[in-house]
């Protein structure tokens, strides 16, 4: 998270590769599946990542929250180093009574740490994102506090500028209209945001939007080849090195910016980042006006139709020491089904019940139907982010792409179909040793 801005810069929760050490505190949990049981009173501690609205959002929240439950007291705790120190704290029992589960904790260690909120049946007609995220051996241990479509975020005014009034159909199209951008505006038409190396994960949030298939992860944890024409990740990361090959990014990415970009984007001096909708607040806030801001799909169609994944974003969760687990449970219900934090944040509500939020206007505007990726077969959980670590090439914190980047650019001498037929070898032979 930079500085408490954003939810996530990870499309999807629980793939990271980092193990949290159990150490000796695998506690017992209830097994009753769910959690609450008790009188809503007293206070709780709640941890949250958002430095930036915890003394104003979040304290009209507390204000709500206690005045429907007279008797009750929320404290925060606002973290800006939030997966380092939670980790550690989660070597002892005091991590609060709520916080957010980290990136770090594999789903077989949640029921070690959290308190179950219930079973997948019990929850997944009324909210997003609980049969595969967060869940193990059938019980859910975390609510997303919003959630995140994939596509990407430009500055309209250059678009329009530039002649492109209609979301690019094909990457043919996109590379086109970057070439209008560049030549008739002046602006930086793609800006990878390649120093920092996360925003160029954010490229992963087109695996099942390329296809349209809700299977499309369980699919890539079974292939040999992924980097193969035609197949998802040959689509993305051509992509990508076509955009940098052709001369449509930075000039030097080694210096990119990540809080300077927001602004570069907001006031026109960048038109395009491939990001996860979570961004459109922020560049929002950068721009002068937030119409200048537009958000649209991949630039792929699959059966005459744009798709984009959408994924739960962190997830609030009871500590299982928690002594107060009644007001826990109750604040998290409080604050999925009552604060309306999701849609204010310009994000995908977790409740089934709300509509898109008018962030997504440029989604449905064109079309783009929203899928949710299907839960993986017992046993291959996470298989092919398993698989990419392995292989070395984690799909989603930026670095191999980071290498493309510089083949692209001239910076080592490989071509794209070198570049994919070693992606393909290491990939292969990390999925023969975890078969």
């Amino acid at each position: 998270m930079e500085g408490g801005t954003a939810d996530m810069k990870k499309p999807l929760i629980g793939l990271l590769a980092a193990s949290l050490a159990l150490g000796g505190l695998a506690a017992c949990g209830n097994d009753d599946g769910s959690s609450g049981a008790g009188k809503i009173a007293g206070e709780i501690t709640v941890l949250t990542q958002r430095t930036d609205i915890v003394n104003t959002v979040f304290q009209e929240y507390k204000k709500k929250f206690e005045a429907k439950y007279p008797g009750t007291s929320v404290k925060f705790e606002a973290i800006t180093d939030y997966e380092g120190e939670v980790r550690v704290r989660m070597n002892t029992k005091n991590y609060g009574d709520v916080l957010l589960i980290p990136n770090s904790v594999n789903a077989d260690q949640l029921p070690s740490f959290f308190e179950p909120l219930g079973t997948v049946d019990e929850l997944k007609d009324k909210y997003r994102f609980v049969r595969n995220e967060q869940t193990f051996d059938g019980k859910v241990y975390g609510l997303a506090i919003t959630g995140n479509a994939q596509g990407y975020v430009f500055n309209k005014k250059l678009w329009t500028q530039a002649g492109i009034t209609e979301a690019p159909k094909t990457p043919e199209e996109f590379l086109a209209a970057l070439k209008a951008i560049k030549d008739k505006t002046g602006a930086i038409p793609l800006y990878t945001n390649y120093k920092d190396g996360w925003p160029l994960g954010q490229w992963e949030g087109a695996r099942g939007a390329i296809s349209g298939d809700p299977d499309a992860a369980i699919k890539l944890g079974q292939d040999d080849a992924p980097w193969t024409a035609g197949k998802e990740h040959f689509v993305i990361d051509s992509l990508l090195y076509d955009a940098v090959k052709g001369g449509y990014t930075e000039p030097d990415p080694t210096t990119t910016n990540w809080e300077q970009s927001k602004g570069l984007l907001g006031t026109g001096k960048i038109a395009t980042m491939m990001l996860g909708s979570w961004s459109i607040v922020q560049m929002q806030q950068a721009a002068s006006s937030k119409d200048d801001i537009g958000y649209w799909p991949f630039p792929y169609q699959t059966d005459g139709k744009f798709h984009t994944v959408v994924g739960g974003d962190y997830k609030n969760a009871i500590n299982i020491n928690s002594k107060n687990k009644a007001t826990a449970r109750a604040w998290i219900d409080w604050f999925t089904d009552e604060s309306n934090y999701a849609t204010d944040q310009g994000g995908v509500s977790t409740l089934k019940s709300a509509a898109m939020p008018s962030t997504l206007a440029g989604l449905t505007a064109a079309k783009t139907e929203f899928i949710e990726l299907n839960p993986a077969p017992k046993g291959q959980e996470g298989l092919a982010d398993k698989i990419g670590n392995a292989a070395e090439i984690a799909l989603y914190d930026g670095k191999y792409r980071q290498g493309i980047v510089d083949a692209a650019r001239g910076a080592k001498k490989e071509s794209k179909d070198q570049i994919f037929a070693d992606l393909n070898k290491k990939w292969s032979q990390a999925r023969a040793k975890l078969k």
